[in-house]
């Protein structure tokens, strides 16, 4: 609903409460111009139209100047090209990785840290969705554009704090060679997944600082957006938050430990073999 005030134009959530009596779920606010407010809510009936249209008469003057509605096809159309959009954003990220890594093949295959770049950006992405799905179970909270818009966010965010770690793991196994593996308190040698354990380990060590620092500075201003950006920036900012700090938990608690767990079990496999 598109409407023009006679008026100054109220805030955006006076509008919103104005008409909270009708149960229209998430009513979503944006100013047009400098009198006009586009008014975004679930489906109603021409009796609920016309019974909005009066309150807001009688709380403001208004005139409504279009009511469009948006039906479950555009809906539908936008989950299809949200699906394609992340499928094809996690498939480049993938093979980005796996060439750039191309010249670590050993311990771990340069495909791994493709892979493993993979499973943590699931997971970054099932989170916030996960989420929303709760909030739009109770609260009537809708997944629109800038939602989406935020978790491509996510993923870009995400991935590039775990090629940060990956990198580091990288410089770590091209610089072992040139300094000796310390051997177990037993006097045996480590294997190479205990060695790899180590450099992932101490790769994690030395990043986790730069990590931390990276998104607390960014959850900082989206907090500030969620508390003080107004309605329609709220849950594209909630949706950021819950993004990037799930990002930043995946890149160092999952990306490189499951690369760790990866080559160990594939070291079982090989002594089974044999």
């Amino acid at each position: 609903m598109e409407i023009e005030f006679t008026d100054n134009r109220p805030a955006n959530d006076e509008i919103a409460n104005a008409v909270a009596e009708f149960n229209l779920g998430d009513v979503q606010v944006q100013p047009v111009g400098e009198k006009g407010a586009v008014l975004r809510f679930k489906e109603v009936d021409e009796t609920t139209h016309a019974s909005i249209l009066a309150k807001l008469n009688e709380v403001y003057q208004v005139q409504e100047t279009n009511f469009q509605y948006i039906g479950p096809s555009v809906g539908n159309e936008l989950k299809n090209k949200t699906v394609i959009a992340i499928v094809l954003v996690l498939l480049m990220i993938t093979l980005y990785i796996t060439f750039a890594f191309r010249k670590v093949s050993r311990p771990v295959a340069s495909w791994k840290y493709g892979l493993a770049s993979l499973v943590a950006l699931f997971h970054d992405i099932l989170i916030p969705l996960g989420m929303f799905a709760v909030l739009g179970k109770w609260y009537n909270v809708e997944i629109t554009t800038s939602i989406v818009a935020a978790l491509l966010t996510v993923l870009g965010f995400s991935v590039h704090d775990t090629i940060v770690i990956f990198d580091r793991i990288r410089e770590n196994i091209m610089r072992a060679p040139s300094r000796p593996v310390p051997p177990r308190r037993d006097g045996v040698r480590a294997s190479k997944a205990g060695d790899f354990a180590q450099t992932v380990n101490e790769s994690l060590r030395q990043t986790v600082g730069r990590s931390i620092s990276t998104v607390a500075t960014t959850l900082f201003v989206m907090i500030a957006i969620f508390f003080f950006g107004g309605h329609t920036l709220k849950y594209f900012a909630l949706a950021l938050i819950v993004g990037i700090a799930s990002g930043a938990y995946s890149s160092i608690f999952i990306a490189g430990p499951l690369l760790v767990a990866w080559q160990k079990w594939s070291e079982k496999r090989a002594e089974r073999k044999k």
